[in-house]
């Protein structure tokens, strides 16, 4: 196992750069994760720690060695691919044995590190067969296989579940976390589901437009989002974002409204009457017991089970609310919200920032 630092990495592809000086450390046995949109930099930022791409600057450690002038295979990293790659032709056995013999190992060293990975993921009684006979999940454990068996320093994960169906995927991100667990091998993870992210992670890197934007434990990026652009990403359904100006109120600042509505905002917020600021309201917080009332028109009602999402008109504002499944409300109805001041995030609506507290 190795830890990995990035000192300052860029990349530009001709005159446009796609990575803007990047520092990041990940310590010795850490599961981190790299979620972003499409086009953000996390696929590319991968395959410049792997060796498969060059950065244009900076440096990229592994352990205590700089590795940025060594090849791929002399950084001691496996890739697990969004597509298996594995070879049609030959068994389960002898695609995760492959690389092994291409290095020298012997014959018993091989089939002892095989055996091994196969008990590790459950793939013992597969490995006769060839990879037409597996299910989509059996194939992905198989190209898993085949990075363990190297003994990597570090596991480099690219979008490796994408190709899965939604239960599946859901299966597989177990299996994922619970080899971390066993191995403990340094692990980076990229993705555009911040759902993955969050469940897999013990912390997670947002990326945007080849920059960090925030970092921290999945709860951390949660509960304290720092701009605009982590708070409306992190979190299924997306946070509600409402326009508001700072009003004076009995209690603490509140925040006034397109319409008029008053909403009571936290008083340990750094808040001056006057100022124009976002307000963001999660879904799942709009159903809060003694929370203040917000009244809007239901405008659609998707039950899930357990709970209800409904979509509604707050104030000229298209939002969403994560309510009881016993909902029984239908498009047209008023809907009567509720949410708490210490629930709704503020940020300055000029620069995106989060407001901190006094």
């Amino acid at each position: 196992m190795a830890s990995v630092e990035l000192s300052g990495v860029t990349k530009a592809f001709g005159d446009v750069e796609v990575i803007h000086g990047i520092d990041l450390a990940v310590k010795d046995g850490e599961f981190v994760a790299l979620v972003g949109p499409s086009g953000c930099g996390k696929s590319t930022l991968l395959r410049i720690i792997a060796g498969l791409e060059d950065a244009s600057d900076g440096d990229v450690m592994i352990g205590e060695r700089v590795v940025t002038e060594l090849t791929s295979r002399q950084r001691n990293v496996a890739m697990v691919f969004q597509s298996y790659a594995l070879y049609p032709h030959m068994t389960v056995r002898n695609n995760m044995a492959f690389n092994l013999k291409l290095s020298g190992d012997s014959r018993a060293e091989i089939k002892r590190k095989v055996e091994e990975a196969a008990r590790l993921l459950e793939l013992t009684d597969l490995l006769h067969r060839r990879p037409f006979q597996l299910s989509g999940g059996q194939r992905q454990r198989v190209a898993m296989g085949r990075a363990i068996v190297r003994d990597p320093a570090v596991f480099l994960f690219d979008e490796p579940l994408s190709n899965l169906d939604a239960k599946l995927r859901v299966q597989m991100r177990g299996e994922i976390k619970a080899l971390h667990q066993k191995v403990k091998t340094t692990s980076i993870y990229v993705t555009h589901d911040q759902i993955e992210a969050m469940t897999l992670a013990d912390r997670v890197v947002v990326l945007n437009g080849g920059r960090i934007e925030q970092q921290g434990s999945p709860i951390e990026l949660y509960r304290n989002p720092q701009n605009l652009f982590v708070a409306g990403f992190i979190g299924s359904p997306a946070m509600n974002f409402i326009d508001a100006e700072i009003d004076a109120g009995g209690d603490g600042p509140v925040g006034r409204l397109g319409g008029g509505e008053a909403i009571r905002l936290d008083p340990a917020l750094a808040l001056e009457p006057g100022r124009r600021v976002t307000l963001g309201l999660r879904p799942e917080h709009l159903g809060e017991a003694g929370g203040d009332e917000l009244h809007g028109v239901v405008e659609l009602v998707e039950p899930t089970g357990a709970q209800t999402q409904v979509t509604f008109d707050l104030v000229g504002h298209r939002s969403i609310a994560v309510l009881d499944g016993n909902y029984d409300g239908a498009p047209g109805d008023r809907l009567t919200a509720r949410i708490t001041p210490q629930s709704i995030h503020v940020f300055d609506r000029d620069s995106g920032q989060r407001i901190a507290r006094r």
